[in-house]
């Protein structure tokens, strides 16, 4: 018998069902990590998670393993470059506000000690659990998001609007959201090792 999964899942891509149940909701706390998935969310706008998620080893390799420090050097012609890459979301802006945010970014490292003591200070360090019945039940964004979001946009970054920062929030274990029904739902996770 398979696995209860949260509904919005698409259990034919295998792809997907992977990320859902090994990284989804689990506490991120490395820097690098981090500024994956806020970028990728950022790339998601307008988009659907599953087109960004099936293109991430691409961005994994043009944005150099997500390391902040080099994106934050890439020179204007490389963002030509990347502009002509299919493996990528070919957006201008998107492309350009991942070098922006890398420096945002490195700001923000500097200012607390990591990223990860930034953001998880904003959740008192403890993931706030939910356990919603429902896809009417799930929000969007948040009143948490809503704060995280402005004060990233005042730091520098773009493409981190409320909605996108609660979808990173889920992703990154900040809220655990899987479903009531979902096996991995309602209980605390640990990031799982590769």
């Amino acid at each position: 018998m398979s696995k209860s999964r949260c509904p919005w899942l698409n259990l034919n891509n295998p792809l997907y069902v992977e990320y859902h149940d090994r990284e989804w909701g689990r506490p991120v706390h490395e820097d690098t990590k981090h500024f994956e998935m806020i970028t990728l969310e950022g790339a998601q706008a307008g988009l659907s998670w599953e087109t960004v998620l099936n293109k991430r080893q691409n961005y994994r390799k043009a944005f150099y393993g997500f390391d902040p420090l080099k994106v934050s050097r890439i020179t204007d012609q490389r963002v030509e470059n990347l502009l002509k890459d299919p493996g990528i979301i070919r957006n201008r802006l998107k492309v350009q506000s991942t070098v922006s945010n890398a420096r945002a970014f490195l700001k923000i490292q500097k200012e607390f000690g990591s990223f990860d003591k930034y953001i998880w200070g904003f959740v008192k360090n403890t993931t706030i659990q939910n356990s919603f019945k429902s896809m009417k039940e799930y929000p969007s964004k948040t009143n948490m998001s809503d704060v995280i979001s402005k004060d990233l946009k005042k730091r520098g970054f773009r493409f981190v609007g409320s909605t996108i920062v609660y979808a990173y929030m889920q992703a990154a274990g900040l809220v655990q959201d899987h479903g009531a029904q979902c096996y991995l739902g309602g209980k605390p996770l640990r990031a799982l090792k590769n």
